[in-house]
Order: structure tokens, then sequence, then C-alpha cells
């Protein structure tokens, strides 16, 4: 395929019936929806999990209900690649929230992977490799490993709690040396700077950040009349497309799955 994957994260569901460029749609978005659009691309299903740890502090969406919806979505929608698990965050603020140590993060994720395949064995489910230092992460391959689950025999593993230190040494050397293992990592969250540190060793990657700049940025000129490109798939699709060409100066990178 010649190089990792660019996801391109949003908030917008009908784009899924608008583009072919890979998507991560997240199942808080999903659910607010009455009917569902057909997918024209490849997609992956985010579970929300950041957003639904430091809101509560623990996971309100039932294992069952969210096996089912993934089923049902995949189905209706088409085009579902990967749907990534109900796992828990390592970061300290989520951990604040929830009150629990990393490896009882790690345990959960575990747990979740395990009921989530058990309940819907027919969705592209993808573990997640948590953790904080170094070493948490090594632990948790070995967690997964106990439970009879080897990560670089399976197709995609994401990794968590990597977007707000992307720029540090320490996941750097950490993406490199799960690579080394086999496993073929999607990092999530990484932006430009990030990803082209270590667009060798992962296999996918995606973010949501194009957003947030063009809340800040003018409308493209000449091209929108709105006020705000924060919504925009215009704006979106040149971004992913920038960063898709920074990227490939380092590692070439699929832009589509077809």
């Amino acid at each position: 395929m010649g190089g990792p994957t660019f996801w391109l994260g949003t908030h917008e569901t009908s784009w899924l019936g608008k583009t072919v460029v890979p998507l991560f749609v997240s199942a808080r978005r999903l659910r607010k929806r009455k009917t569902l659009p057909r997918a024209n691309g490849p997609w992956a299903l985010d579970s929300g999990g950041f957003t639904e740890l430091s809101m509560h502090g623990e996971w309100t969406v039932p294992s069952m209900k969210y096996a089912e919806e993934a089923q049902r979505w995949g189905k209706e929608i088409g085009g579902l690649h990967w749907a990534a698990i109900q796992d828990w965050m390592c970061e300290p603020v989520i951990r604040e929230k929830t009150g629990l140590r990393v490896d009882q993060h790690q345990l959960r994720t575990c747990a979740s992977y395990r009921e989530l395949l058990a309940l819907a064995p027919d969705v592209p489910w993808a573990p997640v490799l948590q953790g904080w230092d170094y070493d948490d992460y090594f632990r948790h391959v070995q967690m997964y490993l106990a439970g009879g689950w080897d990560l670089a025999s399976l197709p995609l593993v994401g990794l968590g709690s990597v977007c707000r230190r992307q720029d540090t040494a320490m996941t750097e050397e950490l993406i490199r040396d799960l690579h080394g293992l086999g496993i073929k990592i999607h990092a999530f969250g990484l932006k430009i700077k990030g990803l082209q540190r270590v667009a060798p060793f992962v296999a996918s990657s995606g973010s949501l950040s194009w957003s947030r700049q063009a809340r800040y940025a003018p409308p493209l000129a000449g091209v929108c009349t709105h006020g705000s490109c924060a919504n925009c798939i215009k704006y979106a699709l040149r971004w992913r497309d920038r960063v898709v060409r920074i990227v490939e100066r380092t590692g070439p990178v699929q832009r589509t799955l077809f």
C-alpha cells in the first residue's frame, strides 16, 4: 500500500457520503442521526472515549449498546474498516477524573476488547494500547498477550494518550520500538510535526485539528462565503492534502485506500 493512511477526523457525519477520503467519525455524532448516510469511501469509528471519561469519569455507554451500534452502523453505512474499542485513556487529567491507576485503566481497556469481541465478532475491532510512561505501554502489550492476543498478529492496534506529547522523544522512541515488535500502530491525534517524526513506523494516524485551525482563520478566499470554515469540507480536504504532501517527504502516505 506504500505508507501510513491519514484518517481525516470529522464531526460532520454527512461527509461519509461526500468524499472518498478516509474519515474518522465519532460514535457520539452518529448517535444523533435519525437516518444514516451511505459511505463513499473508507471510514473508522471513534468510540468517543476521551469525551466520555472526561465528562463522567467512567463509561456510561454499555458495551452491549456500543457493540450493537457498531454492527448496525457498519451494515447500514458500509465501508467500515475498523472500530476503536471503549478504551481508558491514561492522561493525568483523565485519571484524576476516574480516581484509578494506569494499570487499572489498562486492565479495563483489555476487558473492553474481550467484551466487544464476544458481543460482535463480525465488527473489525481495533484494540488500543494505553499508558503514560514508556514502560507502561510494554506492560500493556504483555497484558494483552496474557489475555491470548498477540498484538503483532492483528491488522491494527491503536496507540492512545500520545497526541498531547507527540513532539517528545519518548513518544518517538515508543512508536519506533512498538513498530520493532511488529505491531501495526494507529497513532491517535498526531498532527503534522508529530507525524513527520514517525511516519515510517506507523500504519495510520489522523486528526481533527483542522477544525480548530479553521475557527481562527479567515474563510478560504474566493472559495467559501461562510463566516468560518470550522465545519467546511473544502477546508478540511485541503488541510489533509497539505498534511499528506508534507509527510510524503518523510515517507509515503496513502491518499486513499483504493
